[in-house]
């Protein structure tokens, strides 16, 4: 990799040429061992990205400045150890900040820091997010704590290069599990854990002392671990939410095609609001098994919000958009309850739509949803066969041909018979197929 040299300053001066005027304290919530909701600490103040707009306050360490961070700071050629030379074979993928890496740390490397693998994010020069997004991303992550947003473990600032240390998440992404080629189908039960994780990280976000607005919320943000939990990933559109008697945080629009909720696209309004529209989305994504935008649909189709909303509250239409892999293992009442939810996520007035809150009450109860609801299952035993010698069976199929001419002859007198009086108790089996092809499973 080549290295170009240049000031800290310069890079910062980059940063910053372009940042969107808001500012944002965010009280320090304790992290917590086990998974709960997580109260914002008020003895401690986060710091602002426009802390950082003098440049000759910018501090050498930036860890110092990010209240709790803990962050370790790793040299360039460190992450070239860790990435083997950021070798093609390592990348885990790529997105607008640029390309991820696997790598390895052992435990010799930083007193304190176990031995783990680990991703590595390096920042793109030429790509469409740059150095205000790598600055907003380290000021995020490096003081939210939080079971279900990723951990950012350190950072690289040298010369011009901007990189970045998270956990590794083994599963990738929503995206990649969901969308895939041949990926394995996501059972109910882990597509209704991934939801419910993803909306407590939101919540977390939005019940901050200064709510922070996440911006981008969509499947390829979602992270998954080994055992599919799911963690918030990827912070450099997040924006402080609105401060005193303020409605909204007025900002250029950014974010993603299909995700984004429509008030903000047309009037750069954000709000906590905007994130559950999103949310919504990547429920209408888990629920049916089709892309936000998908360009080799049928136009009407193409825009998964706007195709399956409408459908959402109808059961027998909700039964024709669900994913077909999950071959209807799924509980018709969970599906038709996250359905609704979806359905009021995805509402075109913003104040309709519930809180990340009460997003996550509604997805715990479905819980009681996970298994399908089977009806009575009767077996019909196979009937025994027995061999029986040639001549035996021959003496069989002459009887049974004589039985059957007999039978014959009977039917068709009672069909002279009673031709005009058949009896609605007696079906044959095309009536009985007729039946339950229109939804009946037993004669009228």
């Amino acid at each position: 990799m080549k290295v170009k040299k240049s000031s800290k300053s310069s890079w910062f001066t980059s940063c910053f040429k372009h940042q969107e005027q808001t500012t944002f304290k965010i009280t320090e919530p304790p992290p917590p061992p086990v998974e709960k909701k997580i109260t914002p600490d008020n003895s401690v103040q986060r710091i602002s990205i426009t802390d950082f707009s003098n440049i000759s306050t910018l501090p050498e360490d930036l860890s110092t400045s990010l209240a709790g961070s803990n962050l370790y700071i790793f040299s360039l050629a460190e992450l070239k150890i860790i990435t083997q030379s950021f070798s093609s074979t390592n990348i885990l993928g790529e997105g607008g900040f640029g390309p991820v890496y696997k790598g390895f740390i052992d435990d010799k490397l930083r007193p304190g820091l176990d031995a783990q693998p680990v991703a590595v994010k390096l920042l793109n020069q030429e790509g469409g997010q740059g150095h205000l997004e790598w600055l907003t991303e380290v000021i995020f992550l490096g003081q939210l704590r939080h079971p279900h947003l990723v951990k950012l473990i350190g950072y690289c600032l040298e010369d011009e290069h901007g990189l970045l240390v998270y956990e590794y998440m083994p599963r990738g992404s929503l995206e990649n599990q969901l969308f895939r080629r041949f990926s394995v189908c996501l059972p109910w039960s882990t597509r209704m854990k991934i939801a419910l994780e993803a909306a407590k990280g939101l919540a977390f976000l939005h019940e901050a002392k200064k709510s922070v607005i996440y911006r981008d919320f969509k499947a390829s943000n979602i992270l998954l671990d080994s055992d599919y939990t799911a963690k918030l990933s990827d912070f450099g559109l997040a924006k402080d939410g609105p401060e005193g008697d303020d409605t909204h945080v007025s900002t250029r629009v950014m974010g993603t095609h299909g995700y984004a909720a429509p008030e903000y696209l047309m009037t750069g309004h954000l709000t906590s609001a905007s994130d559950v529209y999103s949310f919504g989305v990547v429920l209408a994504e888990l629920l049916t098994g089709r892309k936000s935008m998908d360009k080799s649909l049928p136009n009407r189709e193409q825009n998964l919000a706007e195709w399956a909303r409408p459908q959402l509250k109808v059961a027998r239409k909700l039964n024709r958009i669900m994913d077909p892999r999950l071959e209807g293992q799924y509980s018709e009442t969970g599906a038709q309850t996250a359905a609704d939810l979806a359905y009021q996520c995805l509402s075109h007035r913003p104040k309709a739509r519930p809180t990340m809150t009460m997003v996550v009450e509604t997805i715990e109860l479905l819980k009681n949803f996970n298994e399908m609801e089977f009806g009575t299952f009767v077996y019909n035993a196979p009937t025994e066969c027995k061999i029986e010698s040639p001549k035996k069976e021959e003496e069989q199929k002459d009887s049974k041909k004589d039985i059957d001419g007999h039978r014959r002859h009977h039917r068709q007198h009672d069909h002279q018979r009673h031709r005009r009086t058949k009896s609605p108790v007696v079906h044959s089996e095309i009536d009985l197929y007729r039946n339950l092809s229109a939804g009946t499973d037993s004669p009228p």
